[in-house]
């Protein structure tokens, strides 16, 4: 591994629900009515470097798959700044821009509600590789032969439709389709959750034979735990829309000092009969429409205390390579 492929700085995304016709009305009425501002991310910094997997771990409502799409360039961000290789993605024009967009591709969750089902597998696959001229209108045919083949599927099946597959070939259809425009940096958003084990097995073992023979970077993305340090380099862990814990993958999972990210891992379920010593999270995550003050995790922490209700705490450096958001830090 090298340096930086990817550098979030300082990225925020928040989502607006303007007022409708009747609530400006009732506001100018008098009545308290205000727009909804959800804040899904909330000044993430993270550097991805090239060749490694970096696991972004949390759960549901966290704001993972939107930073995931944001670095996907599917989404804008309201604030900060995504780097490509060094230059600011929102900044590049022509032809620069469209380079880095095939560069960073996604594979999504759920391969059925991506792919066309009007389309069959041949035209999904390579529709974009002629677009872009990676390969010419009468070359088409090998090449989506090619890329079936280089993600285990038959050749042969290529003028199917996406519902004529099971769901471990759709999955296999997806990363085909990603692959077709030769990237560099994969974002895979929960692309193996809606899979039974046996299958989830099987794909992972496709991320990582692919990411050795094309020298590909993921930011892998899940809330299963254990999949995420079978796969991951390192992990990024996140809360209410912030990165809380970072780190290499087998110190986190060793020992995490997050009070979120022991949450976290005790819950994981275990054939082991010693009982953890982490506390069980307690309570429902908060609605991002109204965050809590200073440290978000300080309504479900057992440990919190004044200074948690009041100040955020930032992401410092409490070991090499590793980085951690909590202000119990501060008082070792």
């Amino acid at each position: 591994m090298t340096g930086p492929i990817i550098d979030i700085d300082g990225v925020s995304k928040r989502f607006v629900k303007s007022l409708d016709m009747a609530e400006r009305a009732a506001r100018l009425l008098g009545a308290n009515v205000r727009e909804f501002v959800v804040n899904a991310v909330d000044d993430v910094h993270l550097s991805i470097r090239q060749g490694e997997v970096m696991g972004l771990v949390g759960e549901s409502g966290c704001g993972k798959s939107t930073l995931g799409r944001i670095v996907a360039g599917l989404y804008a961000p309201s604030a900060g700044t995504v780097r490509f290789r060094g230059r600011d993605v929102a900044a590049l024009e022509g032809e620069d821009a469209r380079e880095a967009a095939l560069k960073v591709q996604m594979v999504f969750q759920d391969p059925m509600a991506s792919l066309n089902p009007r389309l069959r597998i041949d035209e999904i696959i390579g529709e974009a590789p002629r677009v872009h001229g990676l390969a010419a209108r009468g070359e088409i045919g090998a090449y989506v032969e090619a890329a079936l083949q280089r993600v285990g599927l038959d050749p042969a099946m290529r003028k199917r439709y996406p519902h004529q597959f099971s769901g471990g070939q759709r999955a296999r259809i997806g990363i085909a389709r990603a692959l077709a425009v030769k990237p560099e940096f994969m974002v895979c958003d929960e692309s193996v959750a809606a899979l039974d084990v046996s299958i989830q097995a099987q794909i992972l073992n496709l991320f990582m034979d692919l990411r050795e023979e094309l020298n590909l970077t993921y930011l892998f993305i899940s809330h299963d735990l254990g999949v995420v340090e079978h796969i991951s380099d390192r992990v990024a862990v996140m809360y209410l829309g912030r990165v809380v814990e970072q780190g290499v993958s087998e110190d986190v999972f060793a020992s995490p000092n997050h009070p979120y990210t022991q949450a976290l891992l005790a819950e994981i379920p275990t054939f082991e009969a010693k009982k953890k010593s982490y506390s069980v999270i307690k309570g429902e995550i908060p609605s991002p429409i109204d965050p809590p003050s200073g440290c978000h995790f300080h309504p479900r922490c057992p440990h919190a205390f004044a200074l948690c209700r009041a100040e955020r705490p930032p992401l410092k450096e409490i070991a090499p390579q590793r980085y951690s958001a909590c202000h119990l830090n501060d008082a070792t």
